[in-house]
């Protein structure tokens, strides 16, 4: 589901999919996460592209509710463009189609390469527990509805700590968080069942 969207079909979900597994769309969506707001000149220049490639992306992203345009800014020819707010949660995979359940696998291992190197970073990068790179890693007992009211609960920690780059204190700094909650595997622990 997306914020304040209406949910998408599995066709949207597929073309979402596909677009954020493009490389120089990942990278529009970072330079614009980073910078707040760039036209297609300012892109083609800063990611080595031509500026007929980077205006063609700029609008695929902004058919998909990624982008939109800065009307003020925006005159003639030159569109300028700002990241919009954006929030998904995958679907089961079992109710995807074969095509949507593909495209979601490639952006997945997309990902995967970009958090394990993004884990090193913060073991490098950690200078103890008042630093800017922080690492935890627990373990515990959950119900699966724990489990459910605690991702919730994470949730509104982000919406109650996190700030929109526009609101942003002058001291903050874009920070990259990642949660993971994955149960042992079903057997047995000490004799006892651990799944159903």
């Amino acid at each position: 589901m997306t914020d304040g969207l209406p949910e998408m079909t599995s066709l949207e979900r597929t073309a979402l999919y596909k677009s954020l597994g493009n490389p120089l769309r990942r990278r529009i969506l970072e330079y614009l996460g980073r910078h707040g707001e760039a036209n297609s000149t300012v892109l083609a220049r800063e990611l080595g592209e031509s500026s007929g490639t980077t205006s063609y992306h700029l609008r695929k992203l902004a058919e998909q509710r990624l982008i939109e345009e800065i009307p003020e800014k925006s005159a003639g020819r030159e569109r300028w463009w700002r990241a919009l707010p954006f929030s998904h949660t995958t679907p089961d995979p079992a109710a995807m189609s074969p095509e949507e359940y593909a495209a979601a696998a490639r952006l997945a291992h997309l990902k995967i390469e970009f958090d394990t190197a993004l884990y090193r970073r913060a073991h490098e990068e950690y200078r103890g527990p008042e630093g800017w790179a922080q690492v935890q890693r627990h373990g515990t007992w959950m119900t699966r509805e724990d489990l459910l009211a605690f991702m919730e609960d994470y949730r509104a920690l982000l919406d109650r700590y996190g700030h929109r780059r526009e609101e942003a204190p002058q001291e903050a700094r874009p920070v990259l968080l990642r949660l993971y909650a994955v149960p042992e595997p079903v057997g047995e622990w000490n004799g006892e069942p651990t799944g159903p």
